[in-house]
Formats: structure tokens, C-alpha cells, sequence
């Protein structure tokens, strides 16, 4: 199993129209071949000294049986639509892809 981290920077006042985009598409990865757990998460504010909050970031959480499974979920149709209905709400993307250490 790996762990995504996948860190969208959204251009700002672009949030809500990339989350309700971002939304439909679950769904269908929910049902892809090797998906477990797969969700969009934003910053809370908790007050904790280390943390630094961002409005304009949305971190994707993933899980994944593998690392095929993570290469053809980036593949698939419903991923290059996606990409292209966001493509113009998206300032920055980073990933990390990590295992149980």
C-alpha cells in the first residue's frame, strides 16, 4: 500500500467552484481498480503553534494498492477531464508518495 499527499495550490476565490468540480469526480475514483481511500481536505484553524494555515490549499489524501494502481488511476478519462475542467483555478500542484517507513 502507498500513501498520497497531493498539495493543490487554487488560485484565490477559485475555491469553491474547484471543490464542487473535485467532488464529482470521487465518485469515480472511488470505484477505480486498487483505490482506498481518496478525499480533498482544507487547513482548520486549531491554534497550534507549528501550524501554518493556507485558505487557497487543498491537500488530497490518498491511498493506493500500489503504485501501478496510483499510474493508471493519473490515466484514466475521468483524471484528464478533471485536469482540464480545473486546469485554469490550479496556481501550483505538488505530490508526495510515500510508504510505511
Amino acid at each position: 500500500m502507498i500513501n498520497v499527499l497531493a498539495s493543490i495550490r487554487i488560485k484565490t476565490g477559485s475555491l469553491p467552484a474547484f471543490l464542487e468540480i473535485f467532488r464529482a469526480n470521487i465518485p469515480k475514483v472511488r470505484t477505480e481498480k486498487g483505490c482506498i481511500e481518496y478525499f480533498p481536505a482544507v487547513d482548520i484553524d486549531t491554534g497550534l503553534p507549528p501550524q501554518v494555515l493556507d485558505e487557497n490549499m487543498v491537500t488530497v489524501i490518498e491511498k493506493w494498492e500500489s503504485v501501478e494502481a496510483l499510474r493508471d488511476h493519473l490515466a484514466s478519462p475521468h483524471m484528464l477531464a478533471y485536469r482540464d475542467k480545473v486546469k485554469d483555478m490550479v496556481a501550483g500542484l505538488s505530490l508526495k508518495v510515500l510508504r510505511e517507513a
